[in-house]
Parts: C-alpha cells; sequence; structure tokens
C-alpha cells in the first residue's frame, strides 16, 4: 500500500529545510544543491524527491537541466497548522494567567 507524504513529513528533516532555504533565492539545479551540503549527490536527490512528492518543490525542464523551485503557496498549510497551534496555546496561556490571578487574590 503507497501511502501519500505530508508536508510535515518533508519539513521533519533538517536537510530538508535547508534545501526549502536555499530555494527560497531561487530556483537551483540539483548539483548546485548539493554543492551547500556535505552529503552525495543521490543523498540530496533523494530528499529532493521526496520535497518533490510532498509538491513543496517544483521540478522544471529548462533544456537539458532541471531546475527546483519552492511552491511557497504550499507552505501556507504549514502556517495554517502553526497559526491554530499558537491560537490554542494562547488560549491556554490566558486561562492560566487568569488562575495565578485568582490564587494570588486569595492569598491577600
Amino acid at each position: 500500500m503507497e501511502t501519500r507524504r505530508d508536508i510535515f513529513q518533508a519539513i521533519a528533516d533538517p536537510t530538508r529545510r535547508a534545501i526549502i532555504l536555499l530555494l527560497t533565492m531561487g530556483a537551483m539545479t540539483p548539483n548546485a544543491i548539493a554543492e551547500h551540503f556535505n552529503s552525495s549527490r543521490q543523498a540530496v536527490s533523494k530528499h529532493l524527491q521526496i520535497l518533490t512528492e510532498c509538491d513543496i518543490v517544483k521540478r522544471e525542464q529548462q533544456g537539458r537541466e532541471i531546475h527546483y523551485h519552492l511552491d511557497a503557496d504550499k507552505m501556507k498549510d504549514i502556517e495554517k497548522w502553526l497559526e491554530q497551534f499558537k491560537q490554542l496555546m494562547a488560549k491556554r496561556f490566558d486561562q492560566l494567567d487568569t488562575v495565578l490571578e485568582q490564587l494570588k487574590s486569595k492569598r491577600k
């Protein structure tokens, strides 16, 4: 059974996060990307494959070369999730502040 990768699998690896950051500067060939890492070209290609499967990175043929570029819209999925998490945490901290204020006023 084939499982579809999601964006969170893509950003779970530090090398893939570094590739994403590199691609924020513009499209790059696999060789240009590999020059930034102490790993084999094959290892970088595997990371690029995962990023492509997650739709974070798009692959574009330009003549004889392949260029990878970031699909910034896909990164919005992460932003949405984080925003929901931040709102939940802010609500919990507000509740904690209320409890602490109540405890303080009981001590007086």
